[in-house]
């Protein structure tokens, strides 16, 4: 019962902190340079202006869909829907999974 628990905790510790994400951090990390660097700054904490969020340190499930999202154009911004227009499912995954292993620089107010 111990280890079922304990292996539960591992886990969900281990979902929560992106090191179950899908794609290759490394190969993410190449397409971001080229490609996301501009707006987003090469880690994910450089935005260039309110319209440009934040993308280090998020779930990279959610990055993802926000990357299919702009694609199929349920999300509606011209400029990303062209970026992700391009971008294959493993591409998609592989951006994800960098930016989602990036430590985030906002600053928590608890």
């Amino acid at each position: 019962m111990k280890t079922t628990i304990g292996l539960a905790a591992l886990l969900t510790l281990s979902t929560s902190m992106g090191v179950l994400a899908k794609g290759n951090a490394e190969s993410g990390k190449a397409k971001a340079a080229q490609v996301c660097a501009a707006c987003h700054g090469p880690d994910g904490n450089k935005p260039t202006g309110p319209d440009f969020p934040l993308l280090a340190g998020q779930h990279p499930d959610y990055l993802k869909k926000a990357l299919v999202d702009y694609k199929s154009g349920k999300r509606n911004n011209p400029i990303m829907k062209g970026f992700a227009a391009t971008l294959s499912n493993q591409e998609m995954e592989d951006l994800a999974a960098w930016f989602a292993s990036q430590p985030s620089n906002l600053i928590s107010h608890r």
